[in-house]
């Protein structure tokens, strides 16, 4: 009889569930928030172990994910898994006793399947200090990218001698399209992941970390089992497989030695030796600029993959075709974008911007790729100059588009412009450093921000927050113009009555602006007067800012 009135119960919460509000339910909200079916759990760890099918373009698998609680009364866990894959049963450990005891198998008809989103009841959970595993099985064909790494998803290719290359391609997208996961950015694994990938007998698996073992499951398979210790974000665990073969280097950096691995297709070989020797320079150049490399634990490394690149932590997807330039294309247009290799240069830039930095939500993509795409003109001035370097982010204004903010909206998984997160978030960062106007400060901040910043999870406001303390600068109206609006701000003068202002500005815009003749001046959205000792060859705005100025000569 209690066991009947247990059911009922179980019945009624079920009902209860389905009835709440639909604003909350609605998929995007789903996507993009930390809501009430995310926000009282915690992951600490994945245990991800793949079987992909070449010629079905199916996967198989399971996922055992640790995690804690805050909430001891939750009932229901959303975890995320794109269609048409599916998660075909789940399973329940105390953590403790996990291999030791028998697991509560959750019956699937009682799992409340939303389309890419599954509710699993939980026993109810009388110790906030207590962890739980749930093992998760899933199947399916995932979607397939058609143009990855841009619109994301699974690669079922064939490398030059017709044999499978398997790989894929999910930020934005999100990992969720593949393997069942909190699929929300503002939530890594403390712990780090295991990746255990089931190959061909002659395929060797690449993931992330380090690979610990591996080992012929039978005599037609081989399982590559890879450990990350370090947190990492969903969408940057990353199973290769191909006929790879490798090769090691080793990095003396500032947290001492730095294991260099590279895995490239077997006939690519010669040239990767080659073209990877960039590698220890850049390490040089970014450990300099930002400090220690983020993840010497589970070491460097560049896998060669059938797209373009894509910054997976500690496992980089290199497709740049051993050339220098992006696919040998100079985008700067600088002269200076052709003397390194752009995938190895901006992708091992996400290592601090991206990966050791992580946005909770992509609606803050733009800190990614504004520093990153920054680091580029770092490195360019490194190694050729700091007029180089700024040759090299003032020829990317020509690529911005202002079609949008690069601020996306939070709570929906919406990112702001995909283009000018790089081009104008460069510029951004550049017109900033030309105010702050000293760079020891600047070495500074860039230092400062991976170091207290370091493997955490953050908000635009909190960088922007710390760059305005640690400058000391009033930035709030800097940050609302270049970020949240797409206007770029006007330098405008009244030749008649010698006066100068602000136009095209949000309210409050107050940056001081250095002129071609190495002068300043302090314009506000409101009038100033040019002071009559002031002698100038002409009022045109220094090339280094990203902004737009009247070509007036003036001479007092």
């Amino acid at each position: 009889m209690k066991r009947v009135f247990a059911v009922f119960l179980f019945f009624i919460s079920l009902v209860g569930f389905a009835q709440q509000s639909e604003i909350t339910l609605k998929p995007e909200f789903l996507r993009g928030s930390n809501n009430q079916y995310r926000n009282f759990w915690d992951v600490q760890h994945y245990d991800l172990t793949i079987k992909p099918n070449f010629e079905g373009k199916s996967l198989q698998g399971n996922v055992i994910i640790d995690l804690k609680f805050n909430n001891k009364d939750a009932e229901f866990l959303q975890l995320d898994l794109q269609k048409p894959m599916q998660i075909d049963r789940v399973e329940q450990w105390d953590s403790g006793k996990f291999g030791k005891s028998k697991p509560l198998e959750i019956n699937k008809e009682y799992i409340i399947e939303k389309g890419d989103f599954y509710f699993i009841p939980l026993n109810k959970i009388t110790d906030l200090k207590d962890e739980i595993k749930l093992k998760v099985h899933f199947s399916g064909k995932p979607k397939i990218a058609k143009q990855a790494p841009w619109d994301g998803g699974w690669i079922f290719t064939k490398d030059s001698l017709d044999r499978p290359w398997l790989s894929l391609a999910v930020q934005g997208l999100g990992a969720s399209a593949w393997f069942p996961c909190k699929d929300y950015q503002g939530d890594e694994p403390d712990n780090g992941a295991n990746i255990h990938v089931i190959t061909g007998k002659d395929e060797v698996a690449v993931a992330n970390g380090k690979l610990w073992k591996s080992s012929i499951k039978k005599s037609n398979e081989n399982i590559y089992n890879w450990e990350v210790k370090n947190p990492i974000n969903t969408y940057n665990i990353t199973p290769n497989i191909g006929h790879y073969v490798n090769f090691k280097d080793e990095y003396i950096g500032l947290n001492g030695k730095l294991d260099l691995d590279y895995w490239v297709l077997d006939y690519n070989l010669d040239k990767a030796k080659k073209q990877f020797q960039q590698v220890p320079k850049m390490l040089k150049a970014f450990e300099y600029w930002f400090g220690a490399y983020p993840f010497y634990e589970d070491s460097y490394k560049l896998v060669e993959t059938p797209f373009l690149g894509m910054e997976h932590q500690s496992n980089i997807a290199y497709g740049n075709k051993y050339q220098n330039g992006y696919l040998g294309m100079d985008r700067s247009g600088s002269g200076y974008g052709n003397l390194f290799d752009f995938i190895i240069i901006h992708e091992s830039g996400h290592e601090w911007f991206g990966n050791n930095i992580t946005t909770e939500q992509i609606a803050d993509m733009w800190i990614h790729e504004a520093f990153t795409t920054y680091a580029e003109a770092l490195f360019v001035e490194y190694y050729y100059g700091k007029e180089a370097g700024n040759r090299y982010v003032q020829g990317y204004k020509n690529l911005i588009l202002n079609d949008i903010p690069l601020q996306g909206k939070y709570d929906v998984h919406q990112e702001g412009s995909g283009t000018d997160m790089y081009y104008k978030g460069a510029n951004v960062i550049h017109t900033l450093r030309q105010w702050i106007n000293d760079d020891a400060k600047f070495l500074d901040l860039m230092r400062g921000l991976n170091k207290d910043f370091r493997h955490k999870i953050v908000t635009a406001k909190e960088i922007e927050d710390y760059i305005a303390e640690k400058t000391n600068l009033d930035l709030s109206a800097f940050w609302e113009q270049y970020i949240r609006t797409t206007k770029i701000p006007k330098l405008v003068f009244d030749e008649k009555q010698k006066n100068y202002r602000w136009e095209n500005a949000v309210d409050g815009f107050n940056m001081p602006v250095k002129l071609e003749d190495g002068k300043w001046l302090y314009p506000t959205t409101e009038w100033n007067s040019l002071a009559k000792e002031e002698k100038h060859q002409n009022l045109i705005t220094d090339n280094n800012f990203l902004v737009e100025s009247e070509n007036i000569k003036y001479s007092n």
